[in-house]
């Protein structure tokens, strides 16, 4: 698949050696998003996914801070063998009037066994003399001496310069004598952090091209995204020349986030044409975003650039219309190349190249059968007028797509009548019982469960029902559930929608059910739920 791609920015160096970094700090800043508390084990897994990326650099913590980045630190040099990345160190200068030397956060720092460290070092004159309590000229010394004192001491250092942005508005002379100190000190890199996240792209880049101008430094950028530009600020600041970005997986990061790793490095190798990961990094990244989503214990957000799962999900006809002659038309870039797909989401705004689309996408041959494809439409139309959402329920839709191709509804077993009790008991507790009559393979059954609530035991008796018929159900697992209350139609009557996910432990699918009953909705979500699962296990239709 061809796209159209920006020019390779000027300033971008073009080989693959030391000249530029990316640099991924999850661990360390990441891990301040409120909602995030990682353990030792979550760390150490989450190290080894950055390292299968390819980032050149993974700040682990700050050893000496708190006892779990001390442990980190000790067991990632114990139990990990690092194939691409190398393991950095974060701590701060020394303390104002004492030495670099005798400073035990210095100490813990070497301690770490880290090869890289990084140094926060105060550029912002205010937050020198009121944070610090220490003169401007004693700042200079204490990022002086720690860098050479570290150097020396034989570790590569990147010093961080926190309020960087705010502190060259406020005293841009003084803001830059702290990079050119940390330079001439021996400083790898000086990285100007836009620690309130306030800036926008052209400000970055003006103020990133004086520096370098000025100062002679390599530089990188830290953006938080407090604006939305963190991604457009490292890339404003790349085109300005800096040759090293600093992110974090997915944007995870203190108040709204940092710099968002995977479409800063998207961009760079796509965009920009700079081989930033290992050959074959690249197609791993939807996976690996996801997989550090669930170390973090965070739902992966589904409207991620070039990750989420919505990043290449298309909805209107007219979109799908021009996706079918060149997908190009409506994506910028072949989501293969992401570790992505695409996807045809179908809704009211469904026209006949949406249905083709997706049923192709199902495995579902129309033969290009334009009355049935019409046919088709006009029942999702009509469907999702009633409330039933087909974006959101593949299973559902699949199904109501074989019944119109087959002639006939897929059936496993066919529903006598249901019932569902919830007892209110003197106690305060509340029992739940479920009875279901049902027709399969000739026979009829009756059971009964009880459950945690009146759709559990109805889950349950579905199964006690079934399962001597139908052995597989056993592996099924309701995994989620949502209610919405839809617009009322008739005075103060309302319709519920019900959206369930089932999983057989290795695929999950989404099923709906609608009614102005919540009871019946989940009753109608579970039967397509039971349905699908079984033709996926490719179980025939007993009827």
């Amino acid at each position: 698949m061809t796209t159209t791609e920006a020019t390779v920015p000027a300033q971008v160096p073009t080989d693959d050696t030391d000249s530029f970094h990316v640099f991924d700090t999850t661990l360390r800043d990441g891990a301040q998003r409120e909602g995030i508390n990682l353990t030792v084990a979550d760390k150490l897994t989450i190290a080894r996914h950055l390292d299968d990326f390819g980032v050149g650099f993974i700040e682990g913590g700050w050893p000496g801070a708190n006892p779990r980045d001390t442990e980190f630190f000790a067991r990632a040099r114990a139990e990990i063998d690092f194939k691409h990345a190398q393991l950095v160190a974060f701590g701060a200068t020394r303390r104002a009037g004492g030495s670099a030397a005798e400073d035990p956060q210095v100490r813990a720092l070497l301690e770490s066994g880290a090869p890289v460290i990084t140094l926060v070092a105060k550029s912002h004159d205010r937050h020198v003399e009121l944070a610090l309590r220490t003169t401007l000229d004693e700042n200079l010394e204490m990022v002086r001496d720690t860098v050479s004192h570290l150097v020396a001491q034989g570790r590569r250092v990147f010093v961080d310069c926190e309020h960087f942005f705010d502190g060259y508005r406020a005293n841009a002379e003084y803001a830059k004598a702290v990079v050119r100190t940390a330079h001439e000190a021996g400083a790898d890199v000086v990285i100007l952090c836009d620690t309130n996240g306030g800036m926008l792209p052209a400000q970055v880049s003006a103020v990133v091209a004086t520096v370098l101008a000025d100062t002679g430094a390599r530089l990188g950028i830290h953006a938080q995204d407090d604006t939305g530009c963190a991604v457009a600020n490292t890339l404003a600041a790349v085109d300005a020349g800096a040759t090293h970005v600093q992110c974090t997986a997915n944007g995870y990061g203190e108040r709204v986030g940092n710099a968002n790793l995977f479409p800063v490095v998207a961009a760079l190798e796509i965009k920009y044409g700079r081989k930033v990961l290992p050959e074959g990094a690249l197609a791993e990244m939807t996976r690996i975003s996801h997989a550090i989503a669930e170390v973090v214990n965070l739902t992966p957000s589904t409207h991620q650039p070039y990750v989420g799962v919505s990043a290449f999900a298309h909805k209107a006809g007219l979109h799908a219309s021009a996706i079918k002659v060149d997908p190009d038309l409506y994506q910028h870039i072949d989501p293969e190349r992401v570790g992505n797909t695409m996807r045809m989401l179908v809704s009211d705004m469904a026209g006949r190249a949406s249905i083709e689309l997706k049923g192709k996408e199902l495995g579902v041959d129309l033969g290009g059968d334009r009355a049935l494809i019409s046919r088709v439409v006009e029942r999702v139309k009509e469907r999702e007028l009633q409330g039933y959402t087909y974006e959101a329920a593949d299973a559902s839709f699949e199904l109501l797509l074989r019944a119109e191709v087959e002639g006939r509804a897929r059936k496993y077993f066919r529903t006598e009548s249901w019932r569902a009790i919830v007892e209110d008991r003197p106690d305060g507790t509340h029992a739940n019982e479920a009875t279901v009559k049902l027709w399969a393979k000739g026979e009829r059954i009756v059971a009964t469960a009880e459950g945690n609530g009146p759709v559990n035991a109805l889950d349950r008796a579905l199964r006690v029902a079934l399962e001597r018929f139908y052995p597989q159900l056993a592996k099924f697992e309701l995994v989620d559930y949502k209610v919405r209350i839809l617009e009322g139609k008739h005075g103060t009557e309302s319709t519920t929608r019900v959206l369930i996910s089932t999983t057989d432990g290795t695929h999950e699918w989404a099923t709906v059910g609608v009614a102005p009953n919540v009871i019946a909705a989940s009753w109608q979500a579970l039967e397509d739920a039971f349905t699908y699962g079984l033709l996926r296990a490719g179980v025939e239709p007993a009827e």
